[in-house]
């Protein structure tokens, strides 16, 4: 059998190595510095470092990913989700090596996932599509061009890559420009490019989508849909399947509109492709998701189809396991388990897993990346584990959610759970798709939802993963060796007063990540008018000059953590001075600004 290496981390790289060993492959993982104890690690077959600590020097890497499969004497590589799953020339870098690329071709990569393109393909085929501009965008005049044309609201999207990140919805004509940077800076973070383009935003939608899979000549089935409307900041929280309330009509149109598109570009491999619903009716494409989906086990559950092996099969040669959509038997549901606050409008929340109890009984998967005694890592996604539960309908499976959800206990990072278990019990959720209510919309969530919630505890921030490396000679060979920069301070100060806390600054996170807790060691503690990350990550942008004036609640800086950004407010009105740079990795509750606000702040940092 094959030899597969996974270029992922967390619980999508344990998936599919659980799926090698199911199917007699042998599973190669890499790993960052933080995740050298991970999970995924653990389990796969071998594991290869990918030095650094950053997703730009490891798991964006193509030329070291490259190096751990010569190294491993890999047959292919599967990209798992986000990451390099939808890279153009990641998947052309593999295939040149002689490897076998575990997706869609390079070819269809760029068309699919490109949006405007991809648009364009739906309009070919008669696939329903909402007015915009099918090309990237130059500047923020051309979006207010179009918003004067085709009225507001808009929303401004990344051409390439999902997730929610890169998009921008747009209410107000002022706000155009901001949410175009805003739009292409996080676009060029997540996803390397920064094209975006535009199209009008239907209001209140449904999230639908559809699987598919293809044989790469031209045959493709829809495996079935899903129903993802339970979205924050544009990224999905809970997924069911199959989408409740459609019409038979709206149904085959969803499945035959995704076949069609795929189609055209000879698909082979699983993807997805995703349509919003209007309340009217009004349904349109939305996009390609040219990899495997984080919410595929709800059609697994629902369809009996393993979606992994099915990439298997249609890599390796083997074609199709189906030839047309099966019946959908029961609903299932799935969770995000996200270490995100929904108190403090879902600020991400890294930090290590003290404690962690998992659900069980009937119809209970759960898929993590994580155990007890694990970090949820700071630099990559807040994601860390999905509960996904099946039942003979809806309601039952609802039901067996509830249950699941209050058993599954997590202690350590504050989760996106209270907020979870609120949706499954509103009847905005529980009566989607029936006549006459008013359900659950893609931006329900923030408008209806997010005021019910109180902030949790914070955890203790996590060590940054740092790793000392150096040159050893073994059996007349010189080889590298790695250690953690935790263990070897330790073992330097051995017997002495500072054992075991050589590598902490003072809010225990790992001194020298970024320079960020050495920098917060000499604030001294955040005094009035202190402007403060109230995340750890990236200062990415000021968003007011130094020496402003600054009214309290005006946003004045960008962060950027777990791959998403965070606008910071001004905590009180007053002169703006900058602390921090942009480019600054910072810490919670570090002072990235302070804010002059009269004798009262100087008395207080005089005492």
């Amino acid at each position: 059998m094959s030899t597969i290496l996974i270029a992922n981390r967390g619980e999508i790289a344990v998936r599919i190595i659980r799926a090698c060993a199911e199917h007699g492959h042998t599973s190669v993982a890499v790993y960052a510095d933080q995740d050298a104890d991970a999970m995924h690690v653990r389990l796969a077959d071998e594991a290869f470092a990918l030095p650094g600590t950053g997703a730009g020097e490891t798991y964006l890497n193509i030329e070291s990913i490259l190096s751990a499969a010569r190294a491993a004497g890999a047959d292919a590589v599967h990209p798992g989700y986000g990451f390099l799953s939808e890279n153009a020339d990641f998947a052309a870098a593999i295939e040149d090596a002689g490897l076998v690329w575990i997706g869609p071709t390079a070819e269809t990569i760029t068309a699919l996932g490109d949006k405007v393109t991809a648009r364009q393909l739906a309009q070919k085929v008669g696939a329903p599509l909402a007015p915009g501009i099918d090309q990237p965008l130059k500047d923020a005049s051309e979006v207010e061009s179009f918003a004067a044309e085709a009225g507001l609201p808009i929303i401004i999207k990344a051409a390439h890559g999902g997730g929610g990140r890169g998009m921008k919805i747009v209410h107000e004509l002022t706000d155009v420009a901001g949410a175009f940077d805003s739009a292409t800076r996080e676009a060029a973070e997540a996803f390397g490019r920064s094209e975006c383009f535009v199209e009008k935003y239907l209001e209140r939608p449904r999230h639908l989508e559809v699987q598919i899979v293809g044989d790469g000549q031209g045959r493709v089935v829809a495996v079935g849909d899903r129903d993802c409307s339970a979205q924050r900041r544009n990224q999905k929280l809970i997924e069911e399947a199959p989408a409740p309330g459609l019409s038979a009509d709206q149904r085959e149109r969803l499945h035959r509109s995704a076949e069609a598109i795929c189609a055209e570009v000879d698909y082979r491999g699983a993807g997805t492709v995703e349509f919003l619903l209007a309340a009217d009716g009004t349904m349109t494409f939305l996009e390609v998701n040219t990899r495997l989906q984080v919410e595929h086990p709800v059609t697994e559950a629902t369809t009996g189809i393993d979606l992994v092996a099915e990439q298997f099969r249609i890599a390796f040669g083997d074609g199709l396991s189906l030839d047309s959509t099966p019946r959908p038997q029961g609903h299932a549901i799935e969770l995000r388990i996200n270490a995100e606050d929904p108190g403090r409008g879902f600020l991400p929340t890294p930090g290590r897993i003290d404690v962690l109890d998992v659900p069980g009984g009937p119809g209970i998967r759960w898929d993590s990346g994580l155990r007890a005694g694990d970090t949820v890592q700071p630099a990559f996604d807040s994601l860390f584990a999905k509960l996904i539960v099946h039942g003979p309908d809806r309601s039952a499976a609802i039901a067996r959610t509830i249950t699941a959800a209050k058993e599954l206990h997590v202690e350590g990072p504050a989760t996106v759970l209270p907020c979870s278990l609120a949706i499954l019990s509103d009847e905005a959720f529980t009566r989607l798709g029936e006549d006459g209510v008013e359900g659950i919309h893609t931006q329900w969530i923030e408008s209806e939802l997010l005021p019910r919630f109180e902030a949790q505890d914070r955890p203790t921030p996590g060590s940054g993963g740092q790793m000392q490396r150096m040159q050893i000679e073994i059996g007349g060979k010189l080889t590298t060796l790695g250690l953690p920069a935790g263990l070897l301070a330790a073992l330097g100060s051995a017997g002495g007063a500072g054992q075991g806390s050589t590598d902490q600054g003072g809010d225990g996170s790992a001194a020298g990540h970024g320079g960020a807790a050495s920098a917060r060691g000499g604030e001294g503690g955040a005094v009035a008018g202190d402007v403060t990350a109230p995340v750890p990550g990236s200062l990415v942008d000021f968003l007011v000059d130094d020496g402003a004036e600054v009214a309290a609640g005006d946003e004045v800086a960008v962060l950027s953590a777990m791959k998403m950004e965070t606008r910071v407010e001004a905590p009180v009105a007053g002169t703006f001075h900058r602390v921090a740079a942009v480019g600054d990795v910072v810490a919670v509750d570090q002072a990235i600004a302070r804010i002059g606000c009269g004798i009262a702040q100087s008395i207080a940092r005089i005492g």
